[in-house]
């Protein structure tokens, strides 16, 4: 690392090995008492972050391409959010929404439905997690509807509950010892258009990939059964994946067609991650219900699901939370809202397109990267064996992530064999530029 990258403070800095001794005593520690079910990819032990900056238990630097797993959208520990925290925590902590009333809850409800995308007029459910929003989206649409069936894809993400496990279908560990699961859940091809199942283009593939919801139809399906499908905007775990417009212009049509309610997971697309406040925005999708959590309130614990108010039509006692809304969390939210506004979604867009553009050169100079894609700061770079047969390759993946780690950078895999970079929309373009650089770097080494 040169001198000028070890004096800025907005870059790495390591100055022990990894993990240092400090972060070794408290990873045995952990190992003797905390669920063995956490995935800890690499050894790294935070003691405080600013920004896009972490700091480790050991004094060492990292850039942070995780924003705490696409959660803290305006940075770690943004100021103008402490202070909206600490200030509200000092007037109150906990009420419960579910059974009172207070106004900052109705003043963040009124900014989602005005934000959220469609003009119909929408109401608000609030939660503690994406898992909890996925849930309130599944009960709200059984009882709107009277149905009992759902659609959702392969390679999506919605949860690990037992409802939003059901609708999960990236990984197969993740239900692994749990079934039965909640049933009526049916899983369909979704548009990635790079693997596309069908051999298409962009286009057709999108056609045929909501053809074969029509054939599930008519085949094992009644469609009249059926009372959502859940879809992410841009796949998140399963590998950023983005589809065409063209698959939403058919979802709705064939939604329309049959009364079936459009439930968006914005869940990790969401909050200005793509360069607009919702990845469904790119599309002109306009969801009956869209499910919002991580970016919300700048890593304090919140989720929404906001519907269609026709949709959102049960009665009180259907659903609830003793959490959802709490104060604090909304008194974050509020302020995580206005500076994404003021700002940070433009911030993403432009430094997500800079970002892109150095990234987009890799599968020319690398033949292990197959693709990269994605939108605003959710951007996948895909790791292959081979570009022509585009197999797989989770093993390059994970040492990309490791060597990243070893020189400051933290970054995730996503899917099977992609790298995840979601960073703070704060992010600078010197960071993405070390970003890019680093990634280079690292896969030079690989080849």
């Amino acid at each position: 690392m040169n001198t000028l990258e070890s004096v800025r403070t907005d870059l790495p800095n390591l100055v022990t090995a990894l993990p240092g001794p400090n972060a070794r005593a408290i990873i045995g520690r952990d190992s003797a008492v905390l669920s063995p079910s956490y995935t800890r990819i690499y050894p790294l032990v935070v003691r405080r972050a600013q920004g896009a900056m972490v700091e480790d238990v050991d004094g060492n630097r990292f850039l942070d391409f995780n924003a705490g797993i696409a959660v803290v959208s305006t940075g770690h520990c943004h100021p103008q959010v402490v202070e909206a925290i600490r200030k509200q925590a000092a007037e109150l902590i906990h009420m419960s929404g579910t059974d009172f009333y207070y106004e900052n809850m109705v003043a963040l409800a009124e900014k989602l439905a005005a934000l959220a995308p469609g003009s119909a007029p929408k109401r608000v459910y609030f939660g503690n997690s994406g898992t909890e929003a996925i849930e309130a989206a599944l009960k709200m649409a059984r009882y709107h509807t009277g149905r009992a069936q759902f659609i959702a894809f392969f390679g999506s993400f919605h949860g690990r509950t037992m409802g939003s496990l059901a609708l999960t279908g990236s990984k197969s560990v993740q239900k692994k010892g749990f079934f039965p699961v909640m049933q009526g859940v049916h899983h369909v091809p979704y548009a990635n258009c790079y693997r596309c199942a069908y051999g298409k283009t962009p286009d057709s593939c999108s056609v045929e990939c909501v053809k074969a919801i029509e054939e599930l139809f008519r085949q094992t399906l009644p469609a009249e059964e059926v009372a959502a499908i859940f879809v992410e905007p841009v796949q998140g775990e399963g590998g950023y994946v983005v589809p065409p417009r063209k698959f939403f212009d058919e979802l709705r049509v064939l939604a329309q067609k049959h009364g079936i309610l459009l439930v968006a997971d914005e869940v990790q697309s969401g909050m200005g991650r793509t360069g607009k406040m919702f990845a469904s925005e790119h599309f002109g999708f306009e969801p009956d219900i869209i499910t919002i959590a991580k970016g919300i309130a700048s890593g304090m614990p919140l989720s929404a699901a906001v519907a269609r108010a026709e949709v959102m039509s049960w009665t009180p006692g259907a659903h609830a939370s003793t959490f959802g809304g709490n104060p604090v969390c909304v008194a974050a939210s509020l302020k995580t809202i206005e500076l994404l506004e003021q700002e940070l979604v433009d911030n993403a867009a432009r430094v997500g397109s800079h970002l892109r553009s150095r990234l987009n050169e890799l599968p020319r100079k690398f033949p292990i990267v197959g693709e990269v894609r994605g939108l605003g700061l959710m951007i996948g770079i895909e790791l292959v064996r081979d570009q022509k047969t585009k197999e797989r390759a989770p093993e390059l993946r994970d040492r990309l992530v490791g060597r990243c780690f070893e020189r400051g950078l933290l970054v995730l895999g996503a899917g099977p064999n992609t790298v995840r970079l979601c960073p703070p929309l704060l992010v600078t373009r010197d960071q993405a530029d070390f970003a890019a650089e680093t990634i280079e770097e690292c896969l030079r080494e690989l080849v």
